[in-house]
This record gives structure tokens, sequence and C-alpha cells, in this order.
């Protein structure tokens, strides 16, 4: 999600932390249940409020419920069984990362979250391989075309710039032939 070009771990970071709220909406998602994900097709979906998670790891591993709020900037969610006890006896929702949750029900009533999914597989089409006798039959027909652009002057766009740089590349050969010439002189004498 993150089209960071850096390879440095610092500015990875740095991006990850200062992230906009889209992206960061983007990576705060789990992965789907089987039975959902074969339905959508997908493998994970950014979470929202009123979805239904399995916690997979931590201490509240195995516990279930569904999300009451998600927290883009820290990037945790909230689920509703998942508290703990202050010692005034105030009940606080412990914070969880999406990666540690499964996704066991979708709440469906955004019908544009679903909207642009991918269509089922119903089976790959194979592109038939040429012969070599078809193969040669294109070159052939290439290698015509080609010597009827030659008759008539016209030259294909690549072969200008070729010879461009060609052009180019002899004013500087010349200088470098210049230098040798000049250094095999300086040690000579």
């Amino acid at each position: 999600m993150n089209k960071v070009k850096s390879s440095k771990p610092k500015k990875q970071r740095r991006f990850h932390y200062h992230k906009p709220l889209h992206r960061k909406q983007q990576s705060l998602a789990a992965h789907l249940d089987k039975k959902l994900s074969q339905q959508l097709r997908t493998r994970s979906i950014p979470l929202r409020k009123g979805d239904n998670v399995k916690v997979l790891r931590g201490t509240k591993k195995g516990n279930s419920g569904k999300i009451t709020a998600v927290d883009y900037k820290k990037g945790v969610v909230f689920v509703d069984k998942l508290v703990r006890k202050k010692a005034s006896g105030e009940e606080i929702p412990l914070p969880v990362h999406a990666s540690n949750l499964l996704v066991t029900e979708l709440d469906k009533s955004d019908a544009k979250r679903f909207g642009a999914k991918k269509p089922a597989k119903e089976g790959k089409e194979k592109t038939e391989k040429k012969s070599p006798e078809e193969k040669e039959e294109t070159t052939g027909k290439e290698k015509a075309e080609k010597k009827k652009r030659e008759e008539k002057g016209e030259i294909p766009r690549k072969e200008k710039k070729e010879a461009e740089k060609e052009k180019k590349k002899r004013p500087q050969e010349k200088r470098k032939r210049k230098l040798k010439r000049k250094t095999l002189k300086e040690k000579g004498s």
C-alpha cells in the first residue's frame, strides 16, 4: 500500500508514521474468514465499525466481538468485549492491531464497500503458442515493411533515435582519443 521508494529503514518509518489518513485506512486491514474470502474473492479487507472479528494473537486470543471504534491515527481497533478494568472500577476498551484479527462477519450497510470487487474466475484462457513457421511469417512481413520504408526514405522513430545517439557519441569519442594521446605524450616525454 505504501509506495516508498527509499530502502532506508529511517525513511520507511517516517513515511509510515506520516501517512495521510486514506493510506492509513487501507493499511488497517485484516484477513477474512475462509467463507467470506471465497464470497468476496479477496484475502483481506479494511476494517470498519460494525464488523465482527476474532482475536488471533495476544493475551485475549480466541475472543470475538463487534468493532466499536477504529483509530486510524494510532492504527488500532477497539472491540466491544475486549475491556480492562481500572482501579476505580471503570472499564476501558483495549486497543488491538488489525493484523491480530480475523474478520468473521462484515457490516454490509455500505454498498460501495463491496461494489468494486474482482469478478469470479471461471478458468484461465490459455493463449495459443505460435509455431516456428508462423513466427517466421510475421518476421518476414516485418522485414518486408522495413525494406519498403527504407526505399521510400522513411526511417522508424527508434532507428532515428539510435542514429542521433551515435552522432552524439562521435564527438565524445574524439575527445577521449585526444585525451589519451595527450596522456601518452606526457608519459613519453
